[in-house]
């Protein structure tokens, strides 16, 4: 009978001490952050790395498909921007120019002094941004998706912005807020600002784009909104940078939410190639 309850306090021992390992390994919070309340999440130990979700998009709608196969080896500090998912908003126009103030004010607050930044879509344009104008904190940064010319997305998507409703928003992105949004109001806003931003966005000078040191890995699909045209550019004006080209959709290879009825499992070689891009002349 000892050995009985012996044998059952150790096995209680050894679950507690598992659930406060997976405890230590993700947390969530919210920081005040130039004026608003941004929210975030942490998965995972060891070098730090940034995600900066897409338009209209959340942490999990973005990378929830992927965080699993990333936090294994790093830790993760993944945000919502203004106005999306559960951050709140201020009342002035969201600009890609705001969003690398406020990561920036926010790794300051989690006493974060250097780390890797992965955007997609417009979080890989945040990441640009954050490159430009914060390079003291930049490692090295994925550009998933991103934009740096009104040039590098077809004519017609631009036609498409002057004219977009919440009703033609992937219902998806939809569900995804109203999942995790305090604020369902909010999904309106948030729609609105970001097409408002994509109707009024302009050229990132090339002078800016060409002053990016950090080493810089550039991905999108063959199929993307993304046309591969911009995406060599911004490869030839970023020095130090590498370039993918990988069959597919917008965000297809990162499983973003609006991707997985294609059910390809890209990530399952991406992830690899985007970790040995992370991992390159690092001591382990």
């Amino acid at each position: 009978m000892k050995r009985t309850i012996v044998y059952a306090v150790v096995a209680l021992l050894i679950v507690s001490s598992c659930n406060n390992v997976k405890q230590s390994k993700e947390s969530k919070g919210y920081a005040e952050v130039n004026g608003i309340k941004m929210y975030y999440e942490i998965y995972g130990q060891g070098e730090p790395l940034v995600l900066l979700h897409g338009g209209g998009s959340t942490i999990q709608s973005t990378f929830g498909r992927v965080i699993p196969m990333l936090a294994k080896h790093r830790k993760l500090i993944a945000v919502e921007l203004q106005a999306h998912g559960r951050t709140g908003d201020r009342p002035v126009d969201a600009s890609f120019e705001q969003d690398a103030d406020d990561v920036a004010t926010l790794l300051k607050h989690l006493n974060i002094d250097r780390a890797d930044f992965f955007g997609f879509s417009n979080g890989g344009t945040t990441c640009v941004q954050i490159a430009i104008r914060y390079p003291q904190i930049v490692s090295k940064i994925i550009l998933g998706s991103a934009l740096c010319k009104r040039s590098g997305m077809p004519a017609q998507f631009w036609d498409f912005m002057k004219q977009a409703k919440l009703s033609n928003m992937p219902a998806e992105l939809k569900e995804a807020y109203l999942q995790v949004s305090p604020n369902p109001a909010g999904l309106q806003v948030m729609h609105d600002k970001d097409a408002k931003r994509m109707v009024n966005f302009r050229d990132i000078p090339d002078e800016q784009v060409k002053s990016i040191k950090a080493p810089t890995f550039i991905i999108i699909a063959d199929q993307d909104v993304i046309q591969p045209e911009h995406a060599i550019e911004m490869h030839r004006q970023i020095t130090n940078s590498e370039l993918a080209i990988i069959p597919g959709v917008h965000g297809e290879y990162i499983e973003e939410i609006t991707t997985l009825k294609s059910n390809s499992k890209e990530a399952r070689f991406v992830i690899p190639m985007l970790e040995s891009f992370l991992d390159k002349g690092r001591r382990k």
